[in-house]
């Protein structure tokens, strides 16, 4: 099975892809909200933001100054539909996936050739 379109490697790691999900329900999220929700620390969520909005997935404002500065975070319309396209891909390798077929052991196969 090849990969689906609209699989994103940029997104799937399971922190972005929390991250992306995460800002699709919201228009804005606090960065104390999104780092507490995933339980990372400031550098490590910091990283990942970044990452993210390089690839133009993110818009991050800071606004204030001093001890009131503060950080937002939304998705851009563009890691809107990067993610709704790699949510499409991840249904459509599931449902590709089917039920397993169980394979007959070594005593069933062994017996199902000796009564041939």
């Amino acid at each position: 099975m090849s990969t689906p379109t609209g699989f994103d490697e940029l997104i799937h790691p399971s922190t972005r892809l929390v991250i992306v999900a995460l800002l699709s329900a919201t228009e804005w999220a606090d960065f104390p909200f999104i780092r507490d929700s995933l339980s990372l620390s400031d550098s490590a969520l910091s990283k990942q933001l970044h990452t993210l909005e390089e690839a133009g997935y993110l818009e991050i404002r800071k606004e204030g100054g001093g001890r009131k500065r503060r950080t937002r975070v939304r998705l851009t319309a563009r890691g809107r539909t990067a993610f709704e396209g790699h949510v499409a891909a991840l249904r459509a390798i599931v449902e590709g996936a089917g039920p397993a077929v169980a394979q007959p052991t070594a005593p069933e196969q062994q017996h199902a050739e000796t009564s041939r």
